[in-house]
């Protein structure tokens, strides 16, 4: 952690009212900065509005990868399609993300109370109702860029109401948005899909949405730039900062490019290397309902009942993980453990996902794991790289992690496009599968009687239906009956199915779990990968050496109060 605090100039202006102006009902729903650091309880309760409401911002995102399968009927989409869907969302996520820079100028609050009754409007009214594939992909793309705004705002908020000394827990709690998020996906869907349409599970999410909007309308509120452009390292700095505060004119905040501050190795590698980290998370989000449907014939309902389990242990690992790691006052331990844990595991996993006798609850407690250790390594590495941001640039957060923010949906767009590349095996049984199953079900008896007489059924294969020269089918009514003769004109249908389709399907179920376990070991290297960037982030190793500083700042503190006084 930083414990250097920032200098105060003598020089500057002296002391001036955040705002002088009076507040209305709608100015109060407009400006929403505070002029004095809030006191803990209202601290708690703006943390946790950020928190639910980037909970209930992913709920509505993710919803659709939970229902993929129906989605995909519905619209009649091929499965490409369906991961263009998503690429085009992510891509447009990123790009907001950058927009979502300006709230180191326009503030943060508002972009997340508006954005998120935006993409509950979309979600609600509009995903719903898409009357084809292409109007679904363009509005899936507005939430997107919802989305991507949000993911940026709300961790600026988080640190902004969270010193450093308290903020690994604070972005674990932060972090356990886009978990539990899945989380409310996976659980909902798992005990309401089969009496409900894919089309109800959206709208469950949004008025979800709405409803957490109505409370962070009245009850959100952020920092004046003053406060929020400083280092808070503890508590006790706020009398410091709230000084330094109103002896900080609003054009002296910032100076020189903010873009070019961030754009530097020590904040864009780290930026890369968690997007690296988190492959396995997003095909966790994209993929699992797909992999376990079309690998081991799980229902939409069981595929999300077994991620459950990643997702409830990663929110427990998150939270714990970043009270001790703000009692012992250092993140990089924690990101090397977490990743050297979830390295091993996702490894075990990848090597047990290819094998058909791999049972329900041996994936449950693989999923345990590489929550647990992902856990580990994200939450500290959130509180982390914020306080590598602020290092450089205290007044540039946002634009800090709009860096991040961008870098991880670019990600997240590639390795969506690369599946169907890598994993050719999805497309025909996720667009086939279950066509090819219930035309071998329906059409066991009559496949039975043609297996019994290959050669008369060969020969009639050579002629359209109803039109084999009459000595053939006197043979055929000979050889084989009348009466099974008509079981198998009758299942014609599901015998052209399985003639058209079925050698693919066979195929791809064959090649399927070892394309897939190609996917799981590219995802172990991305976490091998994230292991140097941890090396460029400030912050101490030793948790004696992170004391030390820690007290050195608080006397540096002192001498400063001593010095305004």
């Amino acid at each position: 952690m930083s414990a250097t605090p920032t200098p105060f100039d003598a020089d500057r202006p002296g002391p001036q009212p955040a705002d002088p102006r009076p507040r209305t009902l709608l100015g109060r729903l407009y400006r929403r900065d505070l002029a004095a650091y809030p006191a803990t309880g209202p601290r708690m309760v703006y943390l946790a509005i950020v928190v639910v409401t980037t909970v209930v911002l992913y709920y509505m995102l993710y919803i659709q990868y939970a229902v993929a399968t129906s989605i995909i009927t519905h619209f009649d989409m091929s499965y490409r399609y369906f991961v263009w869907v998503s690429v085009i969302g992510n891509a447009a996520g990123a790009f907001a993300s950058l927009v979502a820079g300006l709230a180191d100028r326009w503030g943060r609050a508002s972009m997340v109370v508006y954005g998120l009754l935006v993409a509950s409007l979309l979600v609600f009214f509009g995903l719903p109702n898409a009357g084809s594939k292409a109007t679904y992909l363009v509005l899936f793309a507005l939430v997107s860029v919802i989305e991507g705004i949000v993911l940026v705002a709300t961790p600026a908020l988080i640190r902004d109401f969270s010193p450093q000394l308290g903020r690994a827990t604070a972005m674990g709690a932060w972090t356990m948005g886009p978990v539990v998020g899945s989380l409310v996906v996976t659980t909902v869907t798992s005990q309401t899909l089969d009496t409900s349409s894919w089309q109800d599970e959206l709208r469950y999410s949004a008025v979800a949405g709405l409803v957490v909007f109505v409370v962070a309308i009245f009850g959100l509120r952020e920092l004046s730039p003053a406060l929020r452009d400083q280092i808070m390292v503890s508590l006790r700095d706020r009398t410091l900062v709230e000084a330094r505060a109103r002896g900080i004119a609003p054009d002296t905040l910032a100076r020189g490019s903010q873009w070019r501050q961030m754009l530097r190795p020590a904040v864009a590698g780290p930026g890369l290397g968690i997007a690296l980290f988190l492959l396995l998370y997003f095909a966790a989000v994209g993929n699992f309902v797909v992999f376990f449907a079309t690998t081991y014939g799980y229902s939409e309902q069981r595929a999300n009942a077994v991620a459950n389990w990643y997702w409830a242990a990663n929110a427990i690992a998150l939270v714990v993980v970043g009270l001790l790691s703000d009692k012992l006052k250092v993140r990089k331990p924690f990101m090397v453990a977490g990743a050297v844990g979830s390295i091993v595991v996702t490894a075990l996993f990848a090597t047990r996902a290819t094998h058909p006798e791999t049972g329900y609850y041996t994936f449950a407690w693989l999923f345990v794991g590489i929550g647990v250790f992902s856990g580990v390594a994200y939450g500290p590495w959130m509180a982390g790289f914020t306080e590598t941001v602020e290092k450089h640039n205290p007044a540039a957060t946002a634009t800090g992690l709009a860096v991040w923010g961008w870098t991880v949906r670019i990600v997240v767009a590639v390795s969506s496009a690369l599946i169907p590349v890598l994993v050719t095996s999805v497309t025909p049984l996720v667009e086939h599968g279950p066509q090819v199953t219930a035309a071998q079900a329906q059409g066991a008896p009559a496949l039975a009687i043609v297996s019994a007489h290959p050669q008369i059924f060969a020969e009639l294969g050579k002629y359209p239906p109803g039109k084999a020269p009459a000595d053939v089918t006197a043979r055929a009514v000979q050889e084989v009956g009348p009466a099974d003769l008509a079981v198998v004109q009758k299942a014609q249908p599901q015998l052209a199915v399985l003639q058209e389709y079925g050698t693919k399907v066979q195929k791809a179920a064959h090649d399927g779990p070892g394309q897939w376990r190609t996917w799981w070991w590219i995802c172990v290297g991305g976490q091998v990968l994230f292991l140097p960037f941890v090396f460029l982030m400030s912050g101490r190793w030793s948790p004696r050496r992170a004391r030390e500083d820690a007290r050195a700042h608080e006397a540096a503190v002192a001498s400063e109060l001593a010095t305004l006084t």
